[in-house]
């Protein structure tokens, strides 16, 4: 009996523990500062109906199972190529990296990729971005896809948290015009993590 309680007490600060974690609070902070955009009537997406009933987005649970280190393989070469979108616009994009990591004991990969016209802008030169689908499409998050905003790491690895996954604005109103992720950004599981669909 002494034990099992003992082990149930030492899962529990682990559980404590996880969520004092540096990655588990920059995730927190991450769903505050989409919140308070998503509130505020010159920055959000919104449609008039929707920001005056708004409160909150729906998030899954922080979860530190979808927090990956991937090795990277740089694409110095690459030729930069125009991105599909929601509508007739098409973003020049250039793929920087491929993301190699596991996720729940399967490998997965990620193509990464630089926007050319931000590489041009100050204060975003090291912007990458990273849009995917995964299983939960359609379901329990937006059809469409979900991105993770990335920047230049150091070394030839990067955190990618999905925890910090969002969806485009598109989600939200239609005025807006979205980079499709590519097909090959497409996992083959379910990412329970990051902001869930939008149920209007």
């Amino acid at each position: 009996m002494k034990k099992s309680l003992f082990i149930v007490l030492l899962l529990v600060a682990s559980v404590m523990f996880a969520q004092d974690s540096k990655q588990f609070k920059d995730a927190k902070k991450f769903q505050q500062k989409l919140n308070k955009e998503f509130s505020s009537k010159e920055k959000s997406p919104l449609t008039e109906e929707d920001l005056a009933n708004f409160e909150s987005l729906d998030f899954f649970p922080i979860d530190s199972n979808f927090i990956v280190t991937a090795q990277l393989t740089f694409h110095e070469n690459s030729e930069p190529f125009k991105m599909k979108t929601t509508t007739d616009r098409l973003p020049v994009y250039k793929l920087y990296a491929t993301a190699n990591f596991k996720l729940n004991g399967e490998n997965f990969s990620l193509e990464i990729y630089q926007n050319e016209k931000l590489l041009l802008t100050p204060d975003y030169e090291d912007y990458l971005f990273l849009p995917f689908t995964d299983l939960t499409n359609g379901e329990s998050s937006y059809g469409g896809g979900r991105y993770i905003d990335l920047l230049l790491p150091e070394g030839k690895s990067i955190i990618i948290d999905f925890n910090q996954s969002y969806n485009p604005y598109c989600a939200y109103n239609e005025k807006y015009s979205c980079p499709i992720p590519p097909k090959y950004n497409h996992l083959n599981v379910e990412v329970f993590a990051g902001v869930k669909k939008f149920d209007h």
